[in-house]
């Protein structure tokens, strides 16, 4: 490897890395704002919060490493052409292509080793992800005891206090609602002061009341018939109140259950998805077939379940002058039956049909999003890499500009074509595609273009060009002799 080469994988290593992990962070900081409202308040673990960033970060790679491979790509040869170093390597005999060769290496190791997480690593991902935020999402909220406000998070209890200590454990006017009795009669508690303290494995909570009253109140005797209401009052100086918080905690829900989702699956467990869905549908159109042909016969069959609008038949006159005369209404009646019977089981059957179409083809599409992150990542390096030689710029400033700029244009197309896709107005491949389809041309009219040395983006060229027109129009035209 010439010295040159090892020169240009150091200078786009280096950006590349840094501007992955910012990406990265920024991605998570995005993540954090989304679910926050179910992350605050529930008493998580500081390890149950990294570990869901950590499985919430490998589905931002689709979107990090493409962003990063294009800034990086544009910071190298920007920086290579601001300091004429890109000059010193053509003035050596070394052509832009030639020099691009040690990175297009490495940008095709980058994306093969992207096909590689897309297909083993990130389907794995997905799903501790999405059974760890499932149960996230579902954990009540930790138990909290409210001054002057009726806490009902226990199932069973409404606990009411009138002043908590700073210490959060001294209590004063507890009240105690008590809705476990089988009567349905609520049995009140009311104490002057207490505390309030966990058992140490965080399964009970303990309330220790003090100088209280107890309520309990009865309809009447258990043997006969008695409408008097009887009341209970218990005095007490000390005693104690112990609640169950196993709802509490947060419960881990089955993977299994999600295993199915297409975003967990790879490339053999999307085929054989696929392969079910279509002998699914094959068997509903084949039961479509046969049961609205038998009654349209050949003049209106219908292939599926469509929302295609068939012709009614007309009966003639002369089919029912046929019919005996007392049996022509019950005729009629058993052909309406027959009919109403048919469409019921049609117009039932059309949303069944259609979502199985449209899991068809999101199938298709995560299918394809396997290979698209690896060929975008070289489709993006093909922009960035011209383009920085192209604007001999640097740093943050104008690369990070340009590279926002095409990336906006590379998730815009991309998620428009996706929707499209998925609501069936186009192929789901040419959608996942159409990104890459739109920019390819683009990549290499710039490679061309900085190939050539041209002034694509040069000002002062334009303005030059504009100078000239001017001049052109302003001169006056010199009559023949």
């Amino acid at each position: 490897m010439k010295k040159i080469h090892i020169l240009l994988l150091k200078a786009f290593i280096r950006p590349f890395i840094v501007t992955f992990f910012i990406v990265m962070f920024i991605l998570l900081m995005f993540f954090l704002f989304k679910y926050v409202d179910d992350l605050i308040g529930k008493g998580f673990e500081w390890y149950t919060i990294v570990e869901l960033m950590f499985y919430a970060s490998a589905a931002n790679v689709s979107m990090a490493l493409p962003l990063a491979i294009l800034l990086s790509s544009i910071m190298t040869f920007g920086t290579l052409g601001e300091n004429y170093e890109l000059v010193a390597i053509k003035s050596a005999g070394i052509s832009l292509q030639k020099a691009m060769r040690p990175l297009l290496v490495l940008i095709i190791g980058i994306a093969f080793s992207s096909f590689l997480f897309s297909e083993y690593m990130l389907p794995k991902a997905n799903l501790k992800f999405g059974s760890l935020l499932w149960d996230v999402r579902n954990k009540k909220l930790s138990f909290l005891i409210k001054e002057g406000v009726f806490n009902n998070s226990i199932p069973g209890y409404s606990i009411r206090v009138d002043e908590k200590g700073k210490d959060g454990t001294n209590l004063k006017g507890i009240m105690i609602y008590d809705h476990t009795g089988n009567n349905g009669v609520a049995k009140i508690i009311v104490a002057k002061d207490g505390t309030m303290n966990t058992t140490k494995d965080k399964q009970y909570l303990i309330l220790k009341l003090n100088n209280g009253v107890r309520y309990e109140e009865s309809s009447g005797q258990n043997s006969g018939y008695d409408p008097r209401q009887h009341l209970t009052r218990m005095r007490f100086v000390q005693t104690e109140q112990k609640f169950d918080l196993s709802s509490f905690k947060m419960n881990r829900t089955d993977e299994n259950s999600f295993r199915s989702n297409n975003q967990m699956l790879n490339l053999e467990g999307l085929n054989h998805k696929r392969d079910s869905l279509t002998k699914e549908l094959d068997s509903v159109n084949r039961y479509a077939r046969s049961t609205v042909s038998s009654y349209y016969k050949q003049n209106n069959y219908t292939k599926g379940y469509t929302k295609r609008k068939v012709t009614p038949v007309k009966i003639d006159a002369a089919i029912l002058n046929n019919i005996p005369e007392d049996k022509r209404a019950n005729t009629v009646q058993a052909a309406l039956d027959q009919a109403n019977s048919i469409k019921q089981t049609v117009e039932g059957r059309i949303p069944d049909h259609e979502d199985r179409v449209t899991n068809l083809i999101r199938i298709r599409i995560e299918y394809q999003r396997k290979f698209t992150l690896a060929f975008s990542c070289l489709m993006l390096f093909f922009i960035g890499a011209p383009l920085g030689a192209i604007i001999r710029k640097g740093g943050l400033g104008l690369p990070v500009v340009m590279a926002i700029v095409f990336f906006l244009f590379y998730h815009i197309i991309s998620t428009v074509a996706e929707k499209s896709a998925n609501q069936g107005n186009i192929h789901p491949v040419v959608g996942i595609w159409m990104a890459i389809i739109v920019l390819s041309p683009v990549g290499a009219f710039l490679t061309y273009k900085a190939t050539v040395d041209s002034a694509l983006f040069d000002i002062t060229y334009y303005k030059s060009l504009i100078t000239n027109l001017f001049k052109k129009k302003k001169e006056p035209k010199i009559k023949d002799l």
